[in-house]
């Protein structure tokens, strides 16, 4: 499906609802509240950020312009904050941070009857208590609210927001705070927090893990000066796992993998205990130390207690695209920015409905030798973020990193209007723009089965139509964006935003 067919499409958005099949009840809850919450501050870009007030929304049969891949099958799970306002009236409370809200896990099944959509959100201790109430009971990372409930640890505040992964027979929705908490693969039933041992039971589990190609499981995470590391099997067994003290104590959201080392490019954050104490909550705390160093540790993987510390010009990273090693020398690819600014000014801005323009985000690349004790980065010009690989070649040497991508210096609001591959060999960029109307989020790439090329198959992702307000699911050949999606799956509904996710085949 070419651009024109897209746009096409968008002016016929009243006919595409009328054509797919949802949930009644949600259907009517939805349409109702459809304009007020389009109106949020005069901007229907905003929509997804009004987020909802805790129900499921199914989908039965979403509505497929062009044709779906025959041997496109499984499930794209999706987590991301759902819910942001709670009370009514003089009463009512909104979140001041996007990493705030509750999370709201989805399931979009590609099957050979067509493609169905559900979301449900993560039942965590926090979300019942606060339902029941109607009111928000306990801070959370970006707003400073006082408890009203008790809080022993991470898991009593936990959201299970950032992202899900399927391993083994459990669904895994994860927040970096606390623990993984498990839910029904099928019906997106919550099960529970995951205790790995005793002796982690309420540690943080990065929403960042990284899977080799053979199903192995790394992660990490930080919590007050210390740092935990895991490896698990496919199964979802722990291997082994080590607790030390952390290289900085602010805040540290993903890392990179090679088949030899775990590797973390760690900014210059620091936390002010003292904003803290007179009621900030630990986002509004959260310090930016441009005079410091970010370090890079890098960590066997064999050997946790091996591990090595470099430094190099401050800067800030979110996400990680891939790493690899040769002859001691690592290559990682990240996405770039300049400082704390996106987090701790753009998204508190944009809670409140300001329709502002991020600091621009982009493509880097470092490389790390290990003979010399030496680290160097490129960037390139690109405004992206959420950089995806084939996971075949999680690890491994790797030609392709996909990202949405932004259109010009300056775009407002959230998410992106195209999608980008950049061969990291050539330099070259191949993309795809579906113009203003339309807000991307992460996109990612499902190998198609049978093959061993990199990058043959397809790169899967989820966007808003700001025209029709509705949310839809794109599909590419990940090896020719250009050409445009293949096929488009639209929801006769919008949801909230998400983060990040993963495609688990059939």
């Amino acid at each position: 499906m070419n651009r024109r067919h897209f746009l096409h499409s968008v002016g016929a958005a009243a006919a595409t609802v009328a054509t797919a099949a949802a949930s009644p009840a949600v259907a009517q809850t939805l349409t109702a509240t459809a304009t007020r919450k389009a109106l949020f501050n005069g901007s229907p870009s905003m929509t997804p950020l009004r987020g909802y007030a805790g129900q499921d929304v199914s989908c039965e049969r979403a509505a497929v312009e062009g044709r779906i891949p025959e041997a496109l099958r499984g499930v794209f799970y999706r987590n991301g904050p759902g819910l942001f306002e709670r009370g009514v009236g003089a009463n009512k409370q909104r979140y001041s941070h996007w990493f705030d809200g509750d999370g709201l896990v989805h399931a979009w099944r590609f099957t050979d009857k067509g493609v169905s959509h559900q979301a449900r959100f993560v039942q965590s201790k926090k979300f019942l208590a606060e339902q029941a109430a109607n009111e928000f009971l306990a801070p959370s990372f970006g707003s400073a609210f006082k408890a009203k409930m008790l809080v022993r640890n991470g898991d009593d505040l936990n959201t299970a927001n950032t992202n899900v992964y399927k391993l083994g027979d459990r669904l895994l929705a994860m927040w970096e705070g606390g623990s993984a908490t498990a839910m029904d693969p099928v019906t997106l039933e919550t099960k529970g927090i995951v205790a790995w041992t005793p002796e982690l039971k309420h540690m943080p589990f990065s929403a960042h893990p990284k899977i080799d190609p053979d199903g192995t499981f790394w992660n990490f995470g930080t919590l007050l000066g210390k740092m935990v590391l895991y490896h698990l099997s496919a199964k979802g067994e722990l291997i082994k796992h080590a607790v030390f003290d952390a290289p900085t104590g602010g805040m540290v959201h993903d890392f990179a993998v090679t088949h030899k080392h775990l590797v973390f490019l760690l900014p210059p954050i620091g936390i002010d205990y003292a904003a803290m104490r007179n009621g900030a909550a630990f986002g509004q705390a959260l310090t930016w130390k441009g005079n410091e160093s970010t370090k890079v540790l890098i960590v066997d993987r064999n050997d946790f207690s091996k591990r090595r510390i470099l430094e190099m010009p401050a800067f800030m990273v979110f996400h990680f695209g891939n790493a690899w090693e040769s002859n001691n020398v690592i290559h990682v690819d990240f996405v770039q920015s300049k400082d704390l600014n996106i987090m701790s000014d753009w998204m508190p801005r944009m809670m409140r409905g300001e329709t502002v323009a991020p600091d621009r985000s982009n493509p880097a690349f470092v490389t790390i030798d290990f003979n010399r004790g030496t680290c160097s980065v490129n960037m390139r010009d690109e405004n992206c973020e959420f950089p995806r690989v084939d996971p075949r070649f999680v690890g491994l040497r790797n030609r392709n990193v996909y990202y949405p991508v932004g259109s010009g210096d300056r775009e407002e609001g959230w998410g992106f209007s195209g999608v980008m591959r950049i061969d990291t060999d050539s330099g070259k960029v191949d993309r795809f723009n579906f113009g203003e109307d339309v807000a991307l989020e992460e996109h990612v790439m499902v190998p198609k089965p049978g093959s061993a090329r990199e990058g043959e198959g397809w790169l899967v992702g989820v966007g808003f139509d700001v025209a029709a307000q509705q949310s839809f699911a794109t599909v590419f050949d990940a090896l020719n964006l250009a050409a445009g999606p293949q096929a488009l799956v639209r929801l006769p509904y919008w949801t909230p935003a998400c983060f990040h996710g993963h495609f688990h085949a059939a």
